[in-house]
């Protein structure tokens, strides 16, 4: 009888944990009635979306400059590789300033090149040197400059880096169905910077959806608008979803979350196909800020920039990009926030210190920051310059509210070692040049209230069992639609609920084909996408102990935490950045005699051959589209990334 009961149990296991989530799909629930209903993060709905074919095809980026985005066509000498490299080969190529590059100037750089990334000496270039050297080169130190380049989109486009490659989204109409409720006639776009860039080859993007747009009134749960978030560079899922709960804790308005199964269909090409487990975030918008801050009648904007409040004079055409207004800003909110950088400017200690509460609410930014840096968040205010909101109230104070923290918990690799990130500085939080938090970290009454919230919250909020509970409960939640999406992605789920680290994103397995199919791992392939977001990082089991233990010793004195600005120009040798993408490029072009290692003649003779392939009209002055175009044809990669080659178009 044990025997039988035993057997019992591990059938009804094996049935539970592989269908649950098909019968989640097949049974739904009742459709919710309010927003608190909507957003419970240990809720996963069903969600299906229905296109036409034109309808899909639509969808797909192309912006005014007359090329696709990422992924699809697109004009070679207007987007690749030539955008970030171009103006680096051109700065140091042309040395005579006329614009052009002669074939002496072109080869006398790649000497100097060559001579400077051998720093030991050794007459050769290893691949790993050539990476590094090609980071520090082209992107400051692991790429994160390359991200600021062109942060702001041009007038009137999005900021972000995907705007700079040209990425644009456009709504489209489609149908929804929501748990068996129907919704006729929404609007749905891509979203998404770093998350589009990572998923453009396959079928699971982020995805915005309003439902009010087409069909004006309609609303789900007395929401208008859905962010649908592909969790693509987090394993776990949770990053954003707790982050948001945890700003909420601290008492700063922040977006709640659920999760949904998203399906789509297509016909003739999608048949109710399962996209996967995405997180549903709240809309920021001015319904949130009237239910979460209060008031109607002030002002919302998304600053991009690493310089926030730097002062450009009264006109306001010059802050309108940088700001990203989301209401519409009257005359006199474009003064104040003018008002505003003047005095950050130009203001000494005193008078800055005696002015600044009259303009920033310090309470709602003490309880910000202390979350902000307890995160160990840098691609926001830290660092990047990104991924925050700006509410400029009535009375003309402003408040901060975050958005987009899949790489919080110090999943930020591009910046910093882990050790940086776990035991962050919280007296000088930022990386680099950053005038406003330099001089705000100067005003005492600022400093006591941060550093007061920081110990308040270090024994309330901040608790590592918290979080460990709460990883445990979404996880329990989750799980069978993550496994639902593949075996590779639960096991790395698995291992990080566990609290153990893994390689690169959530995606896991051989890394998708153009087609958003998966290839086959061979010898040639790597066992997984490319690791644009870097090596390893701690999970948040793994991260919140020792986070809250360097916190707590530095509120104590006991120690001073690590700021960001020592020893981070040198990448780890995987860190993401155009070496991490280009040196396996230059050296396959360079490497005559295929040892693996480039000698100074194999150098000079890549760039010699570089250059009287590029200069198309045999001029001998290698003009500035020559270069562009050059740098698109032999440095585009095959493998995904920012740099790949797109897809041959198909024959007729």
């Amino acid at each position: 009888m044990k025997t039988v009961l035993r057997s019992l149990v591990v059938v009804l296991a094996f049935f539970t944990s592989t269908k649950t989530a098909s019968f989640a799909a097949e049974a739904p629930r009742p459709v919710p009635q309010k927003s608190t209903d909507l957003f419970n993060s240990t809720t996963v709905w069903n969600l299906h979306l229905r296109f036409t074919p034109e309808q899909f095809t639509a969808m797909e980026p192309l912006n005014d400059r007359g090329f696709f985005g990422l992924g699809g066509p697109r004009n070679p000498e207007q987007f690749g590789p030539a955008m970030f490299l171009a103006p680096i080969f051109l700065r140091q190529g042309d040395t005579n300033g006329d614009g052009r590059i002669s074939r002496h100037e072109f080869t006398e750089m790649g000497a100097r090149w060559f001579e400077q990334w051998d720093k030991d000496k050794k007459g050769k270039l290893t691949q790993a040197q050539l990476r590094t050297a090609l980071n520090s080169t082209f992107a400051g130190g692991g790429g994160v400059e390359m991200m600021k380049i062109r942060l702001q989109g041009d007038e009137g486009h999005r900021n972000g880096l995907a705007s700079a490659m040209g990425v644009e989204f456009k709504y489209v109409h489609a149908d929804m169905e929501f748990e068996g409720q129907q919704f006729n006639d929404v609007a749905v776009r891509y979203k998404g910077n770093g998350t589009w860039l990572n998923s453009r080859g396959m079928n699971k993007r982020s995805m915005k959806i309003d439902l009010n747009q087409f069909n004006k009134g309609q609303k789900l749960a007395g929401v208008v608008t859905l962010n649908l978030h592909n969790n693509i560079t987090d394993a776990s899922w949770m990053n954003e979803v707790l982050s948001h709960r945890l700003y909420r804790d601290a008492g700063v308005p922040a977006a709640r979350a659920a999760y949904a199964r998203v399906y789509l269909t297509v016909p003739g090409k999608f048949d109710r196909k399962y996209l996967g487990l995405y997180s549903i975030v709240e809309n920021i918008d001015k319904h949130f800020v009237q239910e979460n801050v209060g008031g109607k009648k002030g002002a919302l904007l998304k600053p991009v920039t690493p310089n926030l409040f730097a002062y450009l004079g009264n006109d306001w055409e010059k802050y309108n990009q940088i700001y990203d207004p989301k209401t519409e800003l009257t005359p006199k909110q474009q003064k104040r926030i003018i008002e505003f950088c003047k005095l950050l400017d130009s203001a000494d200690n005193s008078e800055f210190a005696a002015k600044i509460s009259d303009y920033i609410d310090l309470d709602e930014f003490s309880r910000y920051m202390a979350v902000t840096v307890w995160l160990s968040t840098l691609d926001s205010i830290l660092a990047i310059g990104q991924n925050y909101y700006l509410y400029l109230d009535p009375g003309g104070k402003f408040q901060f509210m975050p958005w987009d923290l899949d790489h919080s918990f110090g999943q930020f690799p591009l910046i910093g070692t882990q050790e940086q990130r776990e035991k962050l500085s919280i007296q000088h939080p930022w990386r680099g040049e950053n005038r406003f938090l330099e001089r705000m970290f100067r005003v005492e009454d600022f400093k006591k209230l941060y550093l007061q919230r920081m110990d308040d919250f270090s024994k309330d909020v901040f608790q590592p069992e918290r979080f460990i509970k709460q990883v445990d409960q979404i996880a329990a939640a989750i799980r069978p639609a993550v496994a639902d999406e593949s075996p590779q992605k639960l096991t790395k789920f698995d291992a990080v609920v566990a609290g153990k680290s893994v390689e690169g994103n959530a995606m896991g397995g051989p890394p998708p084909d153009r087609r958003g199919t998966t290839q086959p791992t061979t010898q040639n392939t790597p066992a997984g996408p490319p690791r644009m977001f870097g090596p390893a990082v701690s999970p948040i089991k793994l991260f919140a102990p020792v986070r809250t233990k360097s916190v707590l010793e530095q509120l104590a004195g006991k120690s001073e935490g690590l700021t960001l600005d020592n020893n981070t120009n040198s990448p780890p040798p995987n860190a993401f950045g155009p070496g991490f993408f280009l040196a396996p490029v230059v050296l396959k072009a360079f490497d005559t005699n295929k040892d693996q290692a480039l000698s100074s003649e194999e150098f000079a003779a890549g760039f010699a051959k570089w250059f009287d392939a590029w200069n198309t009209d045999k001029s001998g002055l290698l003009t500035a589209d020559q270069l562009r175009a050059g740098l698109n044809q032999d440095l585009s990669t095959t493998a995904p990334g920012p740099f790949a080659r797109p897809p041959a178009p198909p024959r007729p």
